[in-house]
């Protein structure tokens, strides 16, 4: 059953204002369109409210009955409308970021603590979402900037890579491997692999750095998030190949740098063209670049 607000605010109007002009002069409105509203909603009724004379107009027996209960809905109404104004006003500014899952799962944590103390009085909510969904969220303006990857989008976003983040092999502590800082794609033929797919993007980096040679490399599993994949390794099920920062001290997963290809992806932090962020996006937005750089910097150092 369809509501008629539109028709029970001037039908209210119109008995509290004492007829359809001042109502009218009320809403805003043409005395025509006053009375087209009124009409629809006697229409849906199947009855008359009122009884209109070039001097007066009256309530039916209808519109006796409904007037109580119309004036109690609107005011109701009012009071939701004046409770929601309110949270609005009283609520904190909030900064809203866009960050691949990859990264927001072991990077956001210090960098939040770090903005908080600049920012005690912002409150920031965090899109943990795949490339095409930050591209959307930042070009529609849900989010103030994305960290993502660089690649082509079609919106048309200024895009500022920022880092490069190697691809590491991810296998558990006791495997042979494990005791390698480094470990040639040949090396893994015959182990079982966890291919890591959509939405994170990163099996097209790897294949696209493979070619051909992807296809004779055992895939047996497959899962669409980087943390599963992880979990699956620490339980003895097989290797995989992640983002370097995601595994960063994962309890139960060693990491060894691979080469022969050395496959790696790029990091973007994506705006809106020709977008100015606030000064509370923009120092999240270096405290995130500057902190992913960092750790990126700590793995070259320590070794992955």
């Amino acid at each position: 059953m369809q509501i008629d607000f539109l028709g029970m605010q001037a039908f209210l109007c119109i008995v509290e204002h004492g007829g359809f002009l001042p109502a009218a002069t009320h809403l805003n409105l043409s005395q025509t369109a006053v009375s087209h509203r009124l009409r629809k909603l006697e229409d849906s009724l199947g009855m008359k409210l009122l009884t209109r004379t070039t001097r007066s107009i009256t309530l039916t027996d209808a519109g006796r009955a409904l007037l109580p209960r119309v004036r109690s809905a609107m005011q109701e109404l009012e009071r939701s409308y004046d409770t929601v104004r309110q949270h609005t006003l009283d609520a904190p500014p909030w900064l809203v970021v866009g960050c691949l899952p990859t990264l927001a799962i072991s990077q956001l944590a210090p960098v939040l603590r770090a903005f908080a103390r600049r920012y005690p009085e912002v409150a920031v909510r965090i899109m943990d979402d795949s490339i095409s969904e930050i591209a959307e969220h930042v070009h529609n303006g849900a989010a103030a900037f994305g960290v993502s990857l660089a690649s082509s989008n079609r919106y048309g976003l200024d895009m500022e890579v920022f880092a490069q983040e190697p691809f590491v092999l991810a296998c558990p502590p006791d495997h042979p491997l494990a005791r390698s800082r480094c470990v040639e794609w040949e090396q893994l033929r015959g182990e079982t692999l966890i291919r890591i797919s959509l939405p994170a993007g990163n099996a097209a980096t790897i294949d696209d750095a493979l070619g051909e040679r992807r296809l004779s490399f055992r895939w047996i599993y497959e899962t669409q998030h980087t943390s599963i994949a992880l979990d699956l390794v620490a339980n003895g099920l097989g290797l995989t190949i992640v983002p370097a920062l995601s595994a960063r001290n994962v309890p139960g997963i060693r990491t060894c740098a691979l080469q022969a290809p050395h496959v790696a992806r790029e990091l973007a932090i994506v705006t809106r063209r020709g977008a100015r962020l606030a000064p509370p996006a923009q120092a999240m937005r270096e405290l995130l670049a500057e902190g992913i750089r960092r750790n990126l910097a700590d793995l070259d150092e320590y070794g992955a």
